[in-house]
């Protein structure tokens, strides 16, 4: 769970937003990458509309890679690509997430996510490129806007097949908040196109696209290694046969004429992702057993025994072992005061409806806790619900449903419990990160390995990390990338 930087609790839903722009226009237009006229749904201007008014919404559900230099990096490549696409001319925004998944993707009008987890397994400026590039091809050939404009016409629906955050949203406007733009899926031709758009912008940025078919072989062995699952790169970007033979015969055919000196950067990208967190940050929040701990923010609680429980970007959510009983932390910030004025705020503003409770003294922090009411689909829900203020205008929300009375007892137990985090081992823990170190004598990998002590990943892991196998030869002073346990670097 990251530290919320919303204000109040009105969030405007990836789903909404994309509803709406199905009327914004529609007709023929003229395509960017295809130079091809098309029926099209959604303007290019509302596109852009769309893309602006979700980014916000993105950061508050994923969070931003706090390292500014990366951000910096990631969108001085970026810039360098969208300079030479079809559409050099739109505004566009390059953002490293704080995620250990996985993952790349775009919103319409030029809004470009990347991963800190996909930057820790990319090897060289180049591949980095070929992903950037790939994202922008979606943009600019309007794949998105495509695929609304089909489902509508179909009468499909907008979010048939999205994928949807299944974490407990206690507002009317929020119950299951919509990510179906985001994870439109995309057809086999228009994942081929945006293989060749990222190979071209690649190609004329200065880059050598001879390198991005790495990144699919990469991936399908991460994909394999957790048993067939598809890391979500490819799950929203489903795999049109043989991606890296597709990609292999692209990338070589355009860089047969190219001229030389096309850069790799591979030296250049070591020195950018040194330090990098590596992995699940513990920072941000970690469990042992059923206890939940926030070093960032200071603070712990007890969950009940035998809950399933997940820390999720933007909440923490549990359900009970039937699944009968939900509960839902997160962080909000206001302006207001005491807890008490907290809940008459959002009275006032309408995500309540009502609210039955007490201000009670806890341990460490004030607190509001009791049963709110608020407008749901097909009527009201209750909840039992907990306000903490743990430091100046910035609560912990906590809320419960669906159990009865023992299970919200058991909620309230769970409110009760937050305290203030003292204990300096676990105040102090600190996140995995990687390292570029040289390989101290020629060797197989598995062997080079081996050469570095206080690893946290074992050996296939760090193998795929490095773009190796175990059986690999590396000479003496090869960069290999180490993952450090614990590490401040």
């Amino acid at each position: 769970m990251k530290r919320s930087r919303r204000t109040g609790v009105l969030l405007v839903t990836l789903a909404a937003l994309a509803a709406a722009a199905l009327w914004a226009g529609s007709g023929c237009a003229v395509n960017p990458a295809t130079g091809k006229r098309q029926i099209n749904l959604v303007s290019t201007g509302r596109e852009v509309e769309m893309g602006r008014e979700a980014d916000p919404a993105i950061v508050a559900e994923f969070g931003l890679y706090g390292d500014t230099a990366t951000q910096s990096y990631v969108d001085s490549i970026g810039q360098k690509l969208a300079h030479v696409s079809h559409l050099p001319n739109l505004k566009w925004t390059f953002r490293v997430l704080d995620s250990p998944v996985v993952n790349a993707f775009a919103l319409p009008g030029g809004f470009v996510y990347i991963t800190r987890g996909i930057m820790a397994y990319v090897n060289s400026e180049s591949q980095l490129a070929g992903i950037l590039g790939h994202e922008i091809g979606h943009v600019t050939a309007r794949h998105s806007a495509q695929q609304m404009t089909q489902q509508q016409i179909a009468g499909i629906g907008l979010l048939a097949g999205a994928i949807f955050v299944d974490a407990f949203r206690p507002y009317s406007g929020l119950a299951q908040q919509g990510l179906g733009l985001l994870f439109l899926k995309y057809s086999r031709d228009h994942e081929t196109q945006a293989d060749e758009l990222g190979i071209q912008y690649s190609l004329r940025a200065g880059y050598d696209p001879r390198t991005i078919p790495a990144t699919y072989s990469t991936l399908k062995r991460i994909s394999e290694r957790a048993g067939s699952t598809l890391p979500n790169f490819l799950s929203t970007h489903p795999d049109p046969g043989d991606r890296e033979v597709r990609t292999t015969q692209l990338s070589q055919a355009a860089a047969g004429g190219a001229p030389r000196g096309l850069v790799i950067g591979d030296a250049v990208y070591r020195k950018r992702i040194e330090g990098i967190v590596y992995g699940d940050d513990p920072r941000q929040g970690y469990f042992e057993g059923n206890r939940f701990y926030h070093p960032e923010m200071g603070f712990q609680l007890i969950f009940p025994d035998g809950w399933k429980t997940e820390n999720q970007p933007s909440a923490v959510v549990a359900k009970s072992a039937s699944g009968a009983m939900q509960l839902r932390l997160g962080t909000i910030r206001d302006t207001t005061v005491t807890p008490a004025q907290f809940v008459d705020s959002l009275k006032a503003h309408g995500a309540l409806v009502s609210a039955t409770g007490r201000t009670e003294p806890f341990r460490d922090y004030p607190a509001w806790v009791g049963t709110v009411t608020a407008a749901a689909e097909g009527g009201q829900q209750n909840y039992a619900a907990g306000y903490i203020r743990i430091r100046g205008g910035q609560f912990l929300e906590i809320y419960g449903r669906g159990g009865d009375q023992v299970s919200n007892d058991q909620v309230y137990a769970s409110i009760r419990s937050v305290a203030a985090l003292r204990d300096p081992a676990k105040l102090g823990v600190q996140a995995n990160r990687l390292s570029i170190k040289p390989a101290k004598a020629g060797a197989a990998f598995a062997t080079v390995w081996t050469q570095y002590s206080g690893q946290a990943i074992g050996l296939e892991e760090a193998a795929i990390l490095n773009g190796a196998r175990p059986t690999t030869p590396y000479a003496q002073g090869t960069p290999v990338k180490i993952v450090f346990k614990n590490s401040r670097l």
